[in-house]
């Protein structure tokens, strides 16, 4: 018995560490993207949206996505950063706030490792462990100390020795090397964990946190993995997107439910996701649209399972649907579908997970409002 909880328990500790590396997670490949394109956010060169997954225009060494509320972020092999879609605040990062359709670089950012993207900012960590931003800026989500739009890349301030990022609608996330998680930026529910719902415009640690490996970032609150295989959240709660089995909202994080073995979280705007170790895949909160994907439409404030998925390597959340990609590359969807985000060739809202045809070999998801991508 102690041999078999010895090796669980070192194989548990292998997987977390796997979810924490942020450099060379995919690829290098060409992105695949389907659904919305009123912004350009699919990157095939055009604003029409498509309803089956089908190339980024230019692009064939991706190794990393991010994706907001209308636009994408990419990281290339060679540590370069590109976007594509919406830019009205800036988050294409390239001088200006004209919308592109097809893929561009960053201005002047060069040595990342790792991308994510906020509702209308974007963020890169560097090879050095700094972190720059660009972006919509009202609620100091770019933490450099003002509440300015920057349509540049700045340095996040007083953060160092970061190993990942994560993006939120007004807020973002970084986990330092020493398993510590620093937040900053819009936090009136309480989605900074830091005890307050005081808006701060540099990052804050997260007091109550340690040994974190992997951070996400929902509409208005904040999911993070420990070390040990636990998952924890704060932050708005209308719809138990906490999963702790109530709706109030919490400015210091709580253990979600009593889920053991997680690997990795994902989170929507109103609902968030959990990937265990067995290989299935947890949902909890708004449930209006069927982004839980357990085959109902009731919200959950405890997490259910997400029906018949196994074997899973990873995940995301869109607004309010999610992916998932099995271990033999494959994808499946669930949840809203007005926009064709689900990429089955229909608007058909799903409640329990589809297969996304025509993508094979796919290692990453991510999603944004109303699209969803793949590398």
């Amino acid at each position: 018995m102690r041999t078999r909880s010895l090796f669980l328990t070192a194989l548990v500790a292998a997987l977390l560490l796997l979810v924490a590396v942020p450099a060379g997670a995919a690829g290098p490949g060409t992105p695949r993207t389907w659904g919305g394109n009123s912004f350009g956010e699919l990157g095939n060169g055009t604003t029409t949206s498509r309803f089956s997954a089908g190339p980024v225009t230019g692009l064939g060494d991706a190794t990393e996505l991010g994706g907001g509320r209308e636009h994408v972020i990419a990281l290339r092999a060679d540590g370069s950063v590109w976007t594509w879609g919406s830019n009205q605040y800036g988050q294409q990062g390239n001088g200006s706030t004209t919308n592109r359709p097809a893929p561009g670089p960053v201005a002047g950012l060069a040595g990342a490792v790792q991308v994510a993207a906020g509702h209308y900012h974007s963020l890169a960590l560097l090879g050095d462990g700094t972190v720059r931003a660009w972006g919509m800026n009202s609620q100091s989500q770019l933490g450099d100390g003002s509440r300015t739009r920057r349509t540049r890349p700045v340095q996040v301030r007083n953060l160092t020795g970061v190993t990942q990022i994560a993006g939120a609608r007004g807020h973002s996330l970084a986990i330092r090397n020493d398993g510590s998680l620093w937040a900053w930026g819009y936090n009136a529910f309480g989605e900074l964990g830091d005890g307050t719902t005081t808006t701060r415009s540099t990052p804050v640690r997260v007091p109550s946190l340690t040994g974190v490996v992997q951070v996400a970032g929902g509409r208005d609150h904040s999911l993070a993995v420990r070390s040990d295989g636990t998952a924890w959240a704060f932050g708005h709660n209308t719809y138990g997107q906490l999963g702790n089995g109530t709706t109030s909202h919490r400015s210091t994080p709580v253990r979600v439910g009593s889920l053991t073995g997680v690997v990795a979280v994902a989170a929507g705007a109103y609902h968030s996701l959990a990937l265990l170790g067995d290989g299935t895949v947890w949902a909890w909160g708004r449930n209006n649209l069927g982004q839980l994907g357990n085959g109902a439409l009731a919200n959950r404030s405890s997490p259910v399972r997400v029906g018949g998925l196994t074997g899973v390597a990873s995940i995301s959340g869109g607004r309010d649907h999610g992916l998932a990609v099995l271990g033999d590359g494959t994808v499946r969807a669930w949840g809203a579908n007005t926009y064709g985000q689900l990429g089955d060739g229909t608007t058909t809202r799903r409640t329990s997970p589809v297969t996304v045809p025509n993508l094979s070999g796919v290692e990453l998801v991510t999603a944004g409002r109303a699209y969803s991508a793949a590398l």
